[in-house]
């Protein structure tokens, strides 16, 4: 598929820092989140259902439309009739929960209560249709320590016409800014922002490079929903539907389930998301997938697994030897495994020490992995990707697809491509790192070359290798790209070795000359004072 325009780009970046210098002093900043995107949730929902009734209203009274009736009693009971509603994914929301009620009232001493109330309303509402986001919306602002103005302040600031969905229909606009704020929130969460987010470009080429069209899409540690909302606008700009995709997912942590739900329901997107551990406490034990995109806690320890059943089906093998309680970097790689479908293609976000591990548990596992012909490709990433995190990483690519009999791919059970990034990407700021798009597509195409039927492959010095098992098994099963990508080749610029070395030590001489006589002068004016 071609990629497809992208929608309409609106400037809204000074008005929603606006929106969180109005919490500012009542809130810590790793709490702004949870009073900002609850509230752009509702106004979300608000939105969708003003929308869908204005349109509703509009076929009831065009003589043109199959709708249309002159009968006023008919029109008020099609345009309170949920159905109408539920079959476009929206929701009849009470008076009360409306975001035009909220902004009325906005001035009111007892605004906070109001708030609250709504939240309780719209909850409700939700949840006698989707039991699933039962809790999404806790009442949050009573208990706080902003004021009845700063709360006032607040939807007053969202109310903009720029941070409307209803006022720029081809730009998802709400969901931006829901995933605006979650990137910013990250920086001020600090390390404990790693069970909510990862950064954008680095989820962007993980799904370039599986290209996840179809299928069941699966994220372990799903956290705030991003590898599901970038899966989405892969498809949107290759010209996709979300219907053929299904997404599922797990997390550990309430408060970051909430987010991810709200950001998947924002996105107007049928998902499947439960709480829980997912390596003890699976929830989908079942579930097949076609694509998981997951970016797991690295390097977790103590994470108790003789809580495991000695015959737990994820394990490639006993217990005591699959499974260490120093970390859990391989417990996930199994996890991941036992889930993909037959055809299944995972990319996984991977602390670099998975590479070279030698700890009982983890290079046996990794060894299994090589030996049967599990991984198909290793990307080294450059530092300072992670806001949350100095820790090293690379992508696995993991799939069960290498035999080539899907006639799209071909056959490369006996290969692991290698590529190596760590010179790559642009500094953002002083601490961060981001890919370009160039970046990204020169990655993915990289891999697709290598994978797919005609592919155009050819290995580069020091950024890609295509290596035999064979060669893996030599290296003592060490999976760090440098080993085989080698270093990059010098450009030749045509002149001779030992024409530059002469020209050096010429140099050399001339500046060493100019030393000496740069140092006596110095010590002349000694002299004179």
């Amino acid at each position: 598929m071609s990629k497809t325009p992208i929608k309409a780009d609106i400037n809204f970046e000074q008005e929603l820092w606006k929106v969180a210098n109005e919490l500012r002093g009542a809130v810590a900043e790793n709490q702004y989140k949870d009073f900002v995107l609850s509230m752009i949730f509702l106004k979300h929902m608000s939105e969708r259902y003003e929308m869908r009734k204005e349109e509703l209203s509009a076929l009831l009274h065009d003589k043109n439309s199959n709708y249309f009736t002159a009968d006023e009693a008919e029109i008020n009971y099609v345009l309170e009739d949920a159905d109408e509603y539920l079959s476009k994914n929206v929701y009849i929301i009470p008076k009360e929960a409306t975001w035009e009620y909220l902004k009325s009232n906005a001035e009111q001493d007892n605004i906070k209560v109001i708030v609250d109330d709504a939240f309780d309303v719209l909850d409700a509402t939700l949840s006698k249709f989707r039991p699933d986001l039962k809790g999404i919306l806790p009442r949050i602002f009573v208990k706080s320590q902003l004021t009845a103005r700063q709360v006032g302040g607040l939807i007053n600031l969202l109310s903009n016409p720029k941070l409307s969905q209803k006022e720029n229909p081809e730009s998802d606009i709400l969901g931006r800014v829901y995933e605006y704020y979650i990137g910013k929130f990250a920086l001020a969460e600090g390390s404990g922002a790693g069970q909510f987010f990862t950064p954008g470009s680095i989820v962007r080429l993980m799904v370039e490079m599986i290209e996840p069209y179809e299928g069941k899409i699966f994220d372990a540690a799903c956290g705030s929903g991003g590898m599901f909302v970038q899966s989405l606008k892969f498809l949107e700009s290759h010209g996709g539907d979300k219907r053929n995709i299904a997404i599922y997912g797990q997390e550990r942590y309430d408060g970051t389930l909430r987010l991810c739900k709200m950001n998947l329901a924002l996105r107007d997107l049928s998902f499947d998301v439960r709480l829980g551990d997912s390596l003890l406490n699976d929830q989908f034990p079942d579930l097949k997938a076609d694509y998981i995109i997951v970016n797991p806690p690295f390097n977790v320890s103590q994470w108790h697994p003789e809580d495991l059943p000695e015959n737990d089906p994820r394990l490639f093998g006993p217990k005591e030897e699959f499974a260490t309680d120093g970390n859990a970097n391989f417990m996930w790689m199994q996890t991941f495994w036992s889930h993909l479908s037959n055809k299944g293609t995972a990319s996984v976000v991977m602390a670099n020490g998975a590479m070279t591990s030698n700890n009982k548990g983890e290079k046996n596992v990794r060894e299994f992995m090589v030996n049967n012909s599990m991984i198909d490709c290793i990307v080294r990433l450059p530092d300072k990707l992670f806001l949350t995190t100095g820790i090293p990483a690379c992508i696995f690519i993991l799939s069960k697809n290498r035999d080539g009999k899907d006639g799209k791919h071909r056959e490369r059970k006996n290969e692991i491509l290698f590529i190596d990034t760590s010179k790559m990407g642009t500094m953002e700021s002083r601490k961060l790192r981001v890919f370009t798009d160039a970046d990204i597509d020169k990655v993915a195409q990289t891999y697709h070359a290598w994978r797919n039927i005609g592919g155009t492959y050819e290995n580069t010095d020091g950024y890609s290798y295509n290596a035999t098992l064979e060669e893996v098994q030599k290296q003592d099963y060490k999976l760090t790209p440098g080993i085989y990508v080698g270093t990059e080749e010098v450009e030749n610029d045509g002149i001779l070795f030992e024409d530059k070395m002469a020209n050096l030590q010429a140099t050399l001489q001339e500046q060493f000359a100019k030393g000496n006589e740069l140092q006596q002068k110095i010590l002349e004016n000694f002299e004179k004072i």
